[in-house]
């Protein structure tokens, strides 16, 4: 029983992990775990500076 609760916490856990990053790729986040992830030169037109390193 205890492994059934144990393989059932791990379940939830990825599973709001995975719909985490789903709905972070929905609304154009480029970089789901920087902090300006929304704000990053990947996703800017204007070829301002960014402060992050994502692509």
């Amino acid at each position: 029983m205890t492994d059934i609760i144990a393989v059932a916490a791990i379940v939830v856990v990825v599973g709001l992990a995975l719909a985490y990053i789903i709905r972070a790729k929905k609304r154009g986040v480029k970089c789901v775990g920087c902090p300006s992830g929304g704000n990053c030169c990947a996703s800017k037109k204007d070829g301002s500076e960014c402060n992050c390193n994502c692509k």
